[in-house]
């Protein structure tokens, strides 16, 4: 069973809806036990990070993503939940992620002709051959929504980087745990192979 996170925060059902666009349904839940028993788990995620941590720890959820995460089960997050996995986030004030991945969530500070939010389609520059990137070409474009972006202590765990004006890490991938910046649900045909991909891990 493949289990999306329910904390209010999300396009939840967009995310579902992509799933079963390449054959994999998925349940949207915010129930430990349901957490426990899934096989894979997606944290997605649209808002503010200290809205978001504040919210999962009011649905109790904080421990059952890191026990599901610790249990070696594929888990991916998208946007806001990519930014979640780290230490810290300052959008509004400084708050506690959930440290899952050395790093901080920062915002973007760009030269006045770069608009913030990030909005639009922007290419994944490849760093490192992520499974979720498998059969995905070196001119895969996706689709971002975003003020703020992660800095990883170790660039190690960066899988992809997108450049807006300079470069950013857009996707990260540690063992178990894949994470993307971009919106796969929304990224079309490309975005779909990576949920399928995903949903195929082994």
């Amino acid at each position: 069973m493949l289990a999306i996170i329910d904390y209010q925060m999300g396009n939840l059902r967009s995310v579902q809806k992509g799933f079963e666009k390449v054959g994999h349904p998925a349940t949207i839940t915010s129930d430990p036990a349901v957490l426990e028993r899934a096989s894979k788990v997606v944290l997605p995620g649209v808002g503010a990070f200290g809205d978001a941590i504040a919210e999962l720890r009011r649905r109790d959820l904080i421990e059952p993503i890191r026990a599901a995460i610790d249990s070696g089960k594929p888990f991916l997050g998208i946007c806001l939940g990519l930014q979640l996995l780290f230490d810290v986030g300052y959008e509004g004030g400084r708050f506690e992620g959930l440290g899952v991945l050395s790093g901080e969530c920062v915002r973007f500070e760009l030269p006045h002709e770069f608009k913030v939010p990030h909005m639009g389609w922007n290419r994944l520059l490849i760093r490192r051959p992520a499974p979720l990137l498998k059969g995905l070409s070196e001119r895969t474009y996706c689709y971002f929504v975003h003020s703020y972006y992660v800095v990883p202590k170790d660039r190690g765990v960066i899988a992809t980087e997108t450049d807006y004006g300079g470069e950013f890490c857009s996707m990260i991938w540690r063992d178990n745990v894949f994470a993307t910046q971009f919106h796969p649900e929304k990224s079309q045909a490309d975005g779909l192979k990576m949920l399928k991909n995903f949903a195929e891990l082994a």
